[in-house]
C-alpha cells in the first residue's frame, strides 16, 4: 500500500519547516488552522498541498480529516493530542507529536497496539533532540562496557546575541504562555547521589553560570523533574542527573523578582477598573500607596534602579494605564504584556543552544568527560531555530513511518537506536549538527 497522505494539525510557529519538507519530498500534506488562510500561507504554490479551516471542536470533520490520511501529526497545543489520538486508534492511522508523553497518552498503549498503530511523541527538540543525542551516546558509553556516573542536559531556545536588547534579554519564538508558565514548575535533580528538591518560589534563585562559545555568557536554572530521566535513559547506575533551561543572566533576577510579587500567580482577583500601577498595589496588599515604583522596590528589598524595576517599567508596570480587565490572574496579564513587547522581529535572528556533559568510568577504572553540543542560528529570511529544531526531526520521522523505517507498534518516544540513529543522520544533513568533544577533564562539568 502505498503511504502518502499526512496531516498536519495546527499551522503555529513551528509548522512551517515540516510543511514544506514534506511538500518537497512529494508528499501529500493537508495542512489544518483555524485560520484557514493561515494554513494556506503555509503551502504556498505547491500543488501536492491542501488548506483546510478546522477547530479541533468540530469532531465529524477531525473524523474526515483523519479517515482520509495515512498519518497525523498533531502540532496543537498538547491538550488536545489525547483527543486527536482516540480519533487515529479508532481509524488505525499512525500519529506523530512534538509533545511531552503525559501519562494519559502513555496508557493508550496497549489500544495503539491492537490498532496497529504507532503514537510517537517528543519528536521536536526538547523534548525531540535532546533524547536521541544523548541516548546514542550512552548506549555507545554501555555498549563499550562502560556507566554513566553523571549527566547534565541543558537546552535554551533565546534571540540571537545582537537582538537580546531588552532588560529580559529574552523574546519568545514558540509558546509565551508555556515558555512563562514554566516558571511556576518545581524542579528535582540527583547531584552526587542525594535528590535535590527545588521549589517553584526558589526555582530562579541560583542559577550556575555557563559560557557557550559563539552565544557568550548564560545563566542555568533546573529543569522540571530530571529523576525521571533515569529510566526514560536507561542509566539506573547515574550519581548526578540534572537538566537545565539556558538563559542570558539577567532572566533569572528578574522572574525571581515578578514570583515574589505574585505576577505569574494563577490565582483572580477582581481588576476592574483598575491600573497596572494599582494591580501591583492590590497583589502585593499594599495601603496607602503614594509611589508605585518606590512601594515595590520597598517591598522587593531592591534599588529602584535595579534590573527587576526597569523590566517592570519597560513592560508598563507603572504606567497609569486601565488594564480593561475584570476577573482574571496576574499570570494572564503578566504573560499578555510580556507577549505584546517581546515577540521576535521579522529581521531578527534566534538561536538554540544545546549542551549535554557525561561523565563516564570504563571496566578498567578510566573515566572521561564528554561534551557535546549544538548550536543553530534561525534565519529571518526563512525559518526561526526553534521551528526547525522542533519540525525536522517531526518530518524526518514522519517520512519514515511512511515508508516503513519505523515499523513499531503502541506508544513511543524516540529512545531507542532504530528511531534515533537515522533520523539524527538526516538532521545532520539539514545542519543541524552536534559538535562532539571526548576525553576531557573531570573539571569540565557544569557544577
Amino acid at each position: 500500500m502505498n503511504m502518502n497522505k499526512i496531516l498536519i494539525l495546527g499551522a503555529g510557529l513551528v509548522s512551517r519547516p515540516i510543511v514544506s519538507h514534506l511538500l518537497k519530498d512529494g508528499y501529500n500534506v493537508t495542512v489544518t488552522n483555524r485560520d484557514g488562510n493561515k494554513a494556506q500561507s503555509l503551502i504556498g504554490d505547491y500543488p501536492n498541498g491542501k488548506a483546510v479551516a478546522f477547530s479541533i471542536e468540530n469532531e465529524e470533520l477531525l473524523k474526515t480529516l483523519v479517515s482520509e490520511n495515512d498519518l497525523v501529526v498533531s502540532l496543537l497545543p498538547y491538550k488536545y493530542h489525547l483527543q486527536v489520538a482516540k480519533k487515529c486508534i479508532e481509524m488505525h492511522k499512525n500519529m506523530i507529536t512534538t509533545s511531552y508523553l503525559k501519562p494519559e497518552m502513555k496508557a493508550l498503549d496497549e489500544d495503539a497496539k491492537k490498532s496497529g498503530i504507532i503514537i510517537l511523541n517528543e519528536t521536536g527538540l526538547d523534548p525531540g533532540i535532546d533524547h536521541m543525542s544523548a541516548k546514542r551516546i550512552i548506549d555507545n558509553i554501555h555498549q563499550k562496557g562502560g556507566k554513566i556516573e553523571a549527566f547534565y542536559s541543558v537546552c535554551g531556545a533565546l534571540p540571537a546575541p545582537e537582538n537580546a536588547d531588552n532588560p529580559f534579554k529574552y523574546k519568545f519564538t514558540w509558546s509565551p504562555k508555556g515558555v512563562i508558565m514554566a516558571g511556576n514548575n518545581d524542579a528535582k535533580y540527583l547531584y552526587n547521589g542525594k535528590t535535590v528538591y527545588i521549589p517553584n518560589e526558589t526555582l530562579f534563585r541560583n542559577p550556575v553560570k555557563y559560557y557557550f562559545p559563539k552565544v557568550g555568557d548564560m545563566e542555568v536554572y533546573p529543569n522540571r523533574d530530571s529523576l525521571s530521566y533515569i529510566d526514560l535513559y536507561g542509566i539506573p547506575e547515574v550519581k548526578t542527573m540534572y537538566r537545565g533551561t539556558f538563559r542570558y543572566p539577567g532572566w533569572c533576577e528578574i522572574m525571581d523578582g515578578f514570583k515574589k510579587l505574585n505576577l505569574i500567580s494563577y490565582d483572580t482577583y477582581d481588576f476592574t477598573g483598575l491600573t497596572y500601577p494599582q494591580m501591583l498595589v492590590k497583589i502585593t496588599n499594599g495601603k496607602d500607596v503614594k509611589d508605585v515604583k518606590q512601594y515595590i522596590s520597598n517591598y522587593l528589598n531592591v534599588n529602584p534602579t535595579s534590573l527587576v524595576i526597569k523590566a517592570l517599567e519597560w513592560l508598563g508596570f507603572f504606567d497609569a494605564i486601565n488594564m480593561g480587565r475584570s476577573t482574571d490572574s496576574p499570570f494572564e496579564i503578566t504573560s499578555d504584556l510580556m507577549i505584546s513587547k517581546m515577540g521576535i522581529g521579522n529581521h531578527e535572528r534566534d538561536v538554540v543552544a544545546m549542551l549535554h556533559i557525561f561523565v563516564a568510568k570504563y571496566e578498567n577504572g578510566q573515566k572521561e568527560v564528554i561534551h557535546s553540543k549544538l548550536l543553530d542560528f534561525g534565519s529571518p529570511a526563512t525559518d526561526t531555530a526553534i521551528a526547525k529544531t522542533v519540525a525536522l526531526p517531526a518530518a524526518i520521522a514522519s517520512k519514515m513511518i511512511m515508508t516503513g523505517k519505523i515499523n513499531l507498534k503502541g506508544v513511543y518516544i524516540p529512545v531507542l537506536p532504530e528511531i534515533y540513529n537515522p533520523i539524527l543522520d538526516e538532521l545532520e544533513q539539514t545542519g543541524i549538527k552536534f559538535d562532539e568533544k571526548y576525553g576531557l577533564n573531570l573539571s569540565d562539568v557544569l557544577f
